[in-house]
């Protein structure tokens, strides 16, 4: 038995790289299963990132008509991501036109950080800070509106929003928190912590003449609460 123990240490003591190297690796394998056993579990990562694009458009153009053939408003942008399994548009950096639907009221144009469209092309979200503008017409001088994240409905003509909204008339101007539009008959109303400052501009002769009635007023304002 001793002999066969000092043949063993002979051969340990000949091969001592080969035996280091073997130690390592068993000593590397116990502490990887240590490890395993005594690590916690990993956290599910719940960030699932971008909608995936079915397509993508770059500087596109779309036309949306409502039900009975009228153009509901224009869109254009640099760039146009479809999703996949709703259709729904995700587009950057929108600049639109809602159609006023009156004949001589001309469109409303704007823009917007970013935009969202339904698939049916009945919803529409703008997002970010939002400006829109109407050149002047009949009586009415220029009017412009200031806010942000706005929800459209172009084949209702109507938008509404939470945010502080300012719309701007001539000299005149009126702000307040929350509002809603309805832009087929030019009525505007501000809910919240409402402000005004009217200046009545003279009308042109003609309008004298045929009376108050053919007046075009931009906005009739509301206030609640």
């Amino acid at each position: 038995m001793s002999h066969l123990f000092s043949r063993v240490r002979e051969y340990l003591r000949d091969r001592k790289l080969a035996t280091g190297i073997t130690v390592l690796a068993l000593a590397a394998g116990t502490l990887q299963a240590v490890f395993w056993w005594i690590a916690p579990t990993p956290s599910t990562n719940d960030f699932v990132g971008p909608p995936r694009s079915g397509y993508t458009l770059s500087n596109f153009r779309m036309w949306s008509y409502d039900p009975q053939g009228r153009l509901g408003f224009t869109m254009r942008a640099p760039r146009l991501d479809r999703r996949e399994g709703d259709d729904s548009l995700y587009i950057t950096s929108p600049r639109f036109t809602l159609a006023a639907k009156q004949p001589g009221v001309p469109d409303w144009q704007g823009n917007s950080l970013y935009g969202w469209v339904n698939h049916a092309g009945t919803l529409l979200k703008l997002q970010g800070p939002v400006h829109m503008y109407r050149p002047a017409y009949g009586d009415a001088l220029p009017a412009t509106l200031d806010t942000s994240d706005v929800t459209a409905w172009p084949k209702e003509n109507r938008m509404e929003t939470a945010a502080p909204a300012q719309m701007t008339q001539g000299a005149s101007r009126m702000s307040g928190v929350g509002m809603r539009a309805e832009l087929t008959d030019n009525h505007l109303e501000l809910l919240h912590d409402v402000h005004g400052t009217f200046v009545p501009h003279p009308r042109p002769a003609a309008s004298r003449r045929a009376g108050a009635g053919s007046a075009h007023p931009a906005a009739s304002p509301r206030t609640e609460g």
